[in-house]
């Protein structure tokens, strides 16, 4: 019987979550489903408690959903390193462990895992070798995508039967929140972002709309600016506040099982980056993405990529309403409003709603970044 496989998956958290949710997932999968024997190493534990709770900041070492959790800290201590590395968005592996590695023979098969985009390189480069300049090291280059020919998807396994079995339990849901369930001319959404110059033009159409709107916005980056809208001091989770049509909700901020949640109760879902976009695509509902800004506007082009296959199927103007709200958010200049934007949202919301169904079953096809991994590195282990 072949030995557990061990893997080590190193995270340098940034600052928006994005990068230890997505390492965080995979490590789960990982562990709960690969059967393999992961460490996760992360530097910020404080940040990483944000999104899981259960996380002692302190703790040097601690196991969490069977993956060993690991403080990286400076200098780093001598380790064994595992047969299998991660490093997730290019974070630089500490000298000592690089030295470590080149030392073990076989050496590891060393992955860079890049960030998601939609863009048509993305198939080229994805699996590319990279030489180290000193050591006896190669590094592969490993794009998570939305084809066959790139790394895949994060999802884990029976996320879309957890989805649907959650339509019974989404009125204990509303409760745990401190609400009914919705209204039938009611639309929930759930605002999750960076600060936004359009968020004020965005409130004020969602005030004028002439049906209900219910916004849920965990706490984070978002509240100051929803203060200055409503005119008070500040907001804090469990306040709610009324101004025409439009209810916000102020939520503590969750852990990721819980905001999967949300984004499958809610009938529209506003995300940001990689980790909460990948799940709101998988969660069925209409979502707008707010892609991490860059300088230049060089983000513009992944918003692009990804609008285009998003929208493919839509009829034209369900596609403009889509792609007018998507350009908007991420402050695309364009040639009408955001009041008018989402007017036309508000008039194709139906059609968008179906799109949003189908497009989740579609992104089935690009494969599932876990088991595309595991059989990377399968392959160059034997």
């Amino acid at each position: 019987m072949r030995a557990m496989r061990t893997w080590d998956v190193f995270c340098n958290v940034i600052d928006n979550y994005g990068d230890i949710g997505v390492a965080w997932r995979l490590a789960r999968e990982l562990a709960g489903e690969r059967g393999v024997a992961v460490r996760l190493w992360v530097d910020d534990l404080h940040a990483f408690r944000r999104i899981w709770p259960a996380i002692d900041a302190d703790a040097d070492r601690q196991v969490r959903e069977g993956v060993t959790v690991c403080a990286w800290r400076a200098p780093f201590a001598p380790v064994e390193p595992a047969q299998v590395v991660v490093e997730a968005f290019g974070c630089a592996l500490p000298e000592a462990y690089l030295a470590a590695m080149s030392e073990r023979s076989p050496a590891p098969v060393w992955i860079n895992l890049e960030y998601l985009s939609a863009e048509a390189w993305v198939a080229a480069h994805h699996g590319l070798p990279s030489p180290h300049p000193r050591l006896p090291l190669t590094k592969y280059f490993f794009f998570p995508g939305y084809t066959p020919d790139t790394g895949g998807l994060l999802a884990d396994a029976g996320l879309a039967e957890r989805r649907r079995a959650f339509a019974a339990a989404a009125p204990a849901f509303w409760r745990e929140l401190g609400l009914e369930a919705p209204q039938p001319d009611e639309l929930r959404v759930s605002l999750f972002a960076y600060e936004n110059p359009a968020l004020p033009a965005l409130l004020d159409a969602w005030a004028a709309d002439s049906r209900p709107i219910t916004c849920l916005v965990p706490e984070g980056r978002l509240i100051p600016q929803l203060a200055a809208w409503l005119s008070v001091p500040t907001l804090r989770a469990g306040e709610a506040h009324r101004r025409g049509a439009l209810r916000l909700h102020i939520l503590p901020f969750s852990d990721q099982d819980a905001y999967d949640r949300l984004l499958w109760a809610c009938g529209l879902n506003f995300v940001r980056g990689e980790d909460s976009c990948v799940r709101a695509q998988w969660a069925a509902r209409p979502l707008v993405w707010q892609a991490y800004p860059q300088a230049d506007a060089a983000h513009f082009d992944k918003l692009d990529a990804l609008l285009a296959r998003y929208v493919e199927g839509l009829d034209r103007a369900a596609a403009d309403a889509v792609s007018g709200m998507w350009r908007h958010w991420n402050g695309v200049p364009c040639a009408i409003g955001l009041a008018a934007c989402w007017s036309g949202w508000r008039a194709h919301q139906a059609a968008i709603e179906r799109h949003a169904e189908s497009w989740c079953d579609h992104l089935g096809k690009a494969g599932r970044l876990a088991v595309k991994l595991v059989e990377f590195a399968e392959n160059r282990l034997k």
